[in-house]
């Protein structure tokens, strides 16, 4: 059977969490696909000719042979279940409590926080920008983030779940725009991030940044 055709549509900048969710997921699952960039600052996500330009035309959007699909907790799902295990690499704990829970944390992530997103933007977390101290509904925010990871993450752990899955990526990521920015994180915490970040599928996604700039 033929590999079908996949690719990830992505801000020029590589700037966007949610792009990066599912790189990582089509890199942990060993899909082959290619990689097309849009100049969100000139508008060309607004124009038509695009295959996101009929859903949301915001990025990622994956296209598989005829199938365009946007919202990264949607592409993540549709991997698992297209790109399933055990022929594919595992994203989601194999335990149904626990996908459930990954699913909560990936929603939960998507829909709240609004003001460590506003305040900690990504440009603290992929081009190394600084911004002032967090107003008290950041520091209210930090402190439910904080909180979360706490109650979430096991005693004695590096991920949520036993074996890595999409979703410590994705929280791992809302937790740096507080690491990386040098706001009070408490160690464990920040470990938990600093280990994430550093494997293997999230360094490649941080490279594309590098080559676009050399």
């Amino acid at each position: 059977m033929s590999q079908p055709s996949v690719t990830l549509w992505s801000d020029a900048n590589f700037y966007s969490p949610y792009v990066m969710s599912v790189f990582v997921a089509l890199t942990e699952k060993g899909v082959p696909f290619s990689l097309e960039t849009l100049d969100l600052n000139s508008g060309e996500h607004q124009r038509a000719g695009w295959p996101g330009a009929g859903l949301t035309r915001r990025v990622p959007v994956l296209v598989v042979d005829d199938f365009a699909l946007s919202e990264s907790s949607a592409i993540d799902e549709y991997l698992e279940e297209r790109f399933a295990p055990p022929t594919w690499e595992r994203i989601y704990p194999h335990n149904p409590e626990n996908r459930a829970r990954a699913r909560q944390i990936q929603a939960w992530l998507r829909s709240d926080l609004m003001p460590i997103r506003e305040e900690r933007p990504t440009d603290v977390v992929f081009g190394g920008a600084t911004k002032p101290a967090l107003t008290p509904a950041g520091e209210a925010q930090a402190q439910r983030l904080i909180e979360a990871v706490e109650s979430l993450l096991p005693p004695g752990q590096q991920n949520l779940f036993g074996e890595w899955c999409i979703a410590d990526t994705d929280l791992a990521l809302m937790v740096n725009r507080l690491v990386l920015n040098g706001d009070k994180v408490p160690e464990r915490v920040a470990e938990y991030a600093t280990f994430q970040w550093q494997r293997a599928s999230v360094q490649q996604f941080i490279a594309l940044k590098t080559r676009q700039a050399g």
